[in-house]
């Protein structure tokens, strides 16, 4: 039996709908996602259940609903605003961000062109440590391809016919050589699986709070799993949480962003990156969204 759930959400009048229908439109194949001028449709597992979220984007409001293919769980309605609310960017201070820099003789051109950025985010913070791992040293378009195999291997599809993001149950149920096949390395096919089973087994907590010490907790976590790095966390902790101080030094089109704003032609190392990004603590990953956006790569 199917259900449906239902919500608005207000939207702030500078909100720009643009950036989280690019995010969700990466595949171009929409096996997935699905998404128009205005709308996002999106497979999805609700508590291990298939569902079909849409969010239909107007002027000052969000049209939201849920169909679900079987009975709701208790508090659903409830879960399904505080998802919505987070994956569409509601939950960043972007405005005291923005009031702070906007006289920067470096930011004030980027944030006046670029006002009221938020980062959209994953359905859940799992989703979004998938994406990061995929995403390692590759370009998008290779990373793209990656996750569509994964999500047409576990087959987990939606009345509506979307396929849905895999959980970490349907992770671990994959073998490894399932994952080398649809595009995975040795080394990501361990180290996805392995925080699969420790998130499945509540040995990890991915859906933390926005708190410093909560984070850096999280943060020690994924770093001590092999194959994980300090770009795979934080971009993890900004599409998976919304967590906006995560540095993105090792992010190759944030040093070239970075490298822009100085006028310099001579490429930033890491260490150069970490230390100019450190002067912009606690919206460092904020501004690396700027700077994606600032090079056409907001789909990132």
């Amino acid at each position: 039996m199917a259900t449906q759930l239902r919500c608005r959400i207000p939207l702030p009048p500078d909100y720009r709908p643009q950036d989280i229908l690019a995010f969700h439109r990466r595949d171009t194949q929409e096996i997935a996602e699905r998404v128009d001028d205005s709308s996002l449709h999106k497979g999805l597992l609700w508590q291990g259940m298939p569902g079909h979220l849409s969010v239909r984007l107007r002027p000052r409001q969000a049209s939201v609903e849920l169909t679900l293919d079987g009975t709701a769980p208790t508090n659903s309605q409830s879960l399904l605003k505080t998802m919505v609310h987070r994956m569409l960017g509601l939950t960043q201070d972007i405005d005291t961000f923005e009031q702070q820099y906007r006289r920067h003789p470096l930011l004030g051109q980027l944030i006046a062109k670029q006002a009221g950025l938020r980062v959209p985010l994953a359905v859940t913070p799992f989703e979004a440590l998938s994406w990061a791992i995929i995403g390692q040293q590759i370009s998008v378009s290779a990373a793209v391809s990656i996750r569509r195999r994964l999500i047409l291997a576990t087959g987990l599809r939606h009345s509506s016919g979307l396929l849905c993001h895999p959980g970490p149950q349907e992770i671990l149920a994959l073998t490894p050589e399932t994952l080398r096949q649809a595009g995975f390395s040795t080394g990501k096919a361990r180290a996805l699986q392995e925080l699969a089973g420790l998130v499945a087994s509540k040995q990890l907590v991915l859906d933390t709070d926005l708190q410093a010490a909560a984070i850096e907790s999280l943060r020690d976590r994924l770093l001590a799993i092999r194959g994980i790095g300090p770009w795979t966390v934080n971009y993890t902790l900004l599409r998976g949480l919304g967590w906006l101080d995560g540095s993105l030094h090792g992010d190759v089109v944030v040093r070239h962003g970075i490298a822009a704003l100085l006028g310099t032609t001579e490429k930033l190392n890491e260490k150069q990156a970490q230390a100019w990004l450190q002067e912009f603590s606690p919206w460092r990953a904020l501004l690396a969204a700027h700077l994606w956006a600032s090079r056409s790569t907001t789909a990132y």
